[in-house]
């Protein structure tokens, strides 16, 4: 009995051992970590590269407080805002008074995820902090009357999600979305040609990066042809230089492209002229009132080009930027400059006008009006020009507006069609480009009772063939996070309709497969259901099974450094099992990628035992082995470059699959 009782003693130990032990390497891990991704913001600033390896600092141990805590600033600051409160919650249980504004900064994380309660929450505890502390001046302090406007910014939040605006806001896609910014789209009538402004590293044309490691600016266009969207191109080095360049208007011909250049950091703006054969001339300053010695950002036309609207930085306005009039003169001169004075300017910064078809309503951003934060977007309608007179600003609610910056919207020749800048959880990288349309309002034939209650939010599926862009018999299916199941109806071949009650913000799974074709498994975010009906719409493309399709098995996970599949990466694998049941001819080979953190040696052992631990879970779910090819490629083959591309090498690692034969 002694020595069975010594026996577990002993082993009980041992056990301990190897937990203090794991905790310590999980500690040290975190410390190397957290000193590389500190070196790389001190070095480059390069913040996407370096909130990547805080996260992981922050990961291997939750109790480092520095790390965690730059961890949650970090997103703040870049993408995914709303995961900032993970890792300053953990800081906050710990240790509340480890930075000052540290209830400040959850309250942001909060506000940018439409979770306004909790973001009013912590606000409040943040500015009860402030209040008793009045004598502190450090750099982490927020004074309370930005508290303040934060706070008003969440019940305005409240209102406007709670009266949901009956749009549909459709990202455009990659074609002409990068993992970087784009912005400032303007698009001729027919909206057959779009020409936009990105931070992308493809096509462009300055090798150098600006102070925060990104590339330059320069402007890219993308024709729209069958409905589609074009992969965009460079505009071209007559238009860009190694400078900024940021296309900001279009003529309503078509004709005229109005240029934002800054090259000695007093912005201007330049015109180009389009030729007989499609090219643009060499820019040319606006002649006339309009530019200064300071920066001029944005530039709208009227449709017979005799009244423009713009916004400069110039003194003697009401406060940061402000939005300006021009009128031609006889001589078809630029002359006289006009602030649109308080009816459309505050003391905050008010910019990307646009003048719509109608030559009266005007469109523009704003950070000083009621709104759910960073720039909203408002519109109002001109009564008199020469008196300064605007009907009140109206704010276009949510979901046009929403807590981050939404700015540069643009209307089309259709009626309540706009395309515009937003920061939003679906997009493809930073900033990106979406549509704004009315959604369909069913023909009224009855007097029907008021409803009452939670109405669910629609959500419309198209599944077409990428080539042909003709719907295809496609099934599909919708889970939440917690793998419930979201009812669905057909509304035709290829067409699905999902409908979601869920009160608060949340990220559905959304899984497509038919046979002939590559399975897709792809996320949606979607907002609050509220007592309006609400509708999003999503158009998925399905590549037919061809040799050299190559897909990227994005929902599969691995343990930190091995090759163990995590339980998250099942569903799509077992995706891949039925299509490749379904497709008995098929073989494929499976490809393991990293980025180029760590050896090469250790990076091409580890993609190929992450490549072979694929391979082993297929065959066990019944695929024939000799169907599948395992290969570990290491950093070999990277899709974007681990230097110079924000978030490249979260691109890069990866695990795929390639048809070679069928």
């Amino acid at each position: 009995m002694f020595m069975q009782l010594r026996r577990v003693l002993f082993f009980l130990v041992l056990i301990i051992s190897f937990g203090v032990r794991a905790q310590q390497q999980d500690k040290e891990q975190a410390r190397q970590y957290y000193e590389m991704a500190t070196e790389i913001m001190t070095s480059t600033r390069a913040v996407d590269d370096a909130r990547e390896l805080m996260v992981i600092a922050a990961n291997f141990d939750t109790t480092n407080l520095k790390a965690n805590t730059e961890a949650g600033i970090m997103h703040i600051r870049t993408i995914q805002k709303e995961q900032g409160a993970i890792y300053l919650l953990r800081v906050f249980r710990q240790s509340p008074n480890f930075r000052f504004d540290l209830e400040y900064q959850i309250g942001l994380s909060y506000q940018f995820g439409l979770n306004f309660d909790k973001a009013i929450e912590f606000y409040n505890k943040y500015k009860l902090k402030a209040g008793f502390n009045t004598t502190y001046k450090g750099k982490d302090r927020v004074e309370v009357k930005e508290v303040t406007r934060r706070l008003e910014e969440c019940a305005n939040g409240k209102e406007f999600v709670a009266a949901a605006k009956a749009f549909a806001i459709t990202n455009i896609g990659p074609q002409i979305n990068s993992e970087l910014d784009d912005y400032a789209p303007v698009v001729n009538a027919d909206e057959t040609e779009m020409i936009f402004t990105s931070r992308r590293r493809e096509g462009n044309l300055n090798e150098n990066v600006s102070d925060d490691n990104r590339p330059f600016e320069d402007i890219y266009v993308s024709k729209r042809e069958g409905g589609s969207w074009q992969p965009a191109t460079n505009i071209g080095p007559i238009v860009n230089t190694k400078h900024n360049e940021s296309n900001i208007a279009l003529s309503p011909n078509g004709n005229t492209l109005f240029i934002y250049r800054d090259g000695v950091g007093d912005g201007d703006i330049f015109t180009s002229t389009r030729q007989p054969d499609g090219t643009w001339t060499k820019p040319i300053p606006l002649p006339g009132a309009i530019n200064s010695s300071f920066r001029e950002s944005s530039i709208t036309i009227n449709k017979d080009e005799t009244m423009l609207f713009f916004a400069s930085e110039r003194p003697g306005g009401l406060g940061g930027i402000d939005i300006y009039s021009c009128i031609k003169d006889k001589k078809g001169l630029w002359t006289i400059v006009r602030n649109l004075g308080p009816g459309i300017n505050t003391e905050f910064d008010d910019d990307g006008p646009f003048i719509d078809y109608d030559g009266k309503t005007l469109y523009f951003s704003s950070k000083g009006r009621k709104g759910m934060g960073g720039y909203d977007i408002f519109k109002a309608t001109l009564m008199n020009l020469e008196k300064r007179e605007w009907t009140e600003p109206e704010n276009l609610g949510y979901p046009i507006n929403t807590p981050d910056d939404d700015i540069f919207i643009v209307g089309t020749a259709t009626p309540n069609r706009f395309y515009y800048s937003s920061v939003r959880n679906d997009g493809v990288g930073y900033s990106d480009i979406y549509l704004i349309s009315e959604k369909e309002k069913a023909p009224e034939t009855a007097k029907l009772p008021e409803k009452k209650g939670v109405q669910p939010i629609k959500f419309i599926l198209e599944v077409v063939d990428a080539e042909t862009k003709q719907p295809v018999e496609a099934k599909a299916r919708m889970r939440g996070v917690d793998n419930t199941a979201i009812g669905s109806a057909s509304l035709g071949t290829g067409m699905f309709e999902f409908g979601v009650m869920s009160t608060v913000p949340k990220e559905y799974t959304v899984s497509i497969e038919l046979e002939g074709y590559i399975f897709e498994n792809i996320k949606v975010m979607l907002g609050r259901a509220t007592e309006e009906p609400q509708t999003v719409n999503r158009r998925v493309l399905l590549r037919k099974v061809a040799i050299g399709e190559i897909s990227a098995l994005r929902h599969v996970f691995f343990d930190f450094g091995k090759a163990t599949l995590q339980e998250a990466s099942f569903e799509e694998l077992n995706m891949m099992v039925t299509m490749m049941k379904q497709n008995q001819s098929m073989q494929v080979e499976i490809g393991g990628h990293t980025d180029d953190v760590g050896s090469d040696t250790f990076n091409k052992k580890l993609s190929q035992q992450r490549a072979d631990a694929v391979r082993v879970y297929l065959t066990n779910n019944g695929v024939a082995g000799r169907r599948i090819k395992s290969v570990g490629y290491g950093e070999e083959r990277p899709i974007v470059s681990n230097d110079d591309e924000s978030g490249g090498r979260e691109i890069n690692r990866r695990v795929e699959f390639k048809v070679i034969a069928k």
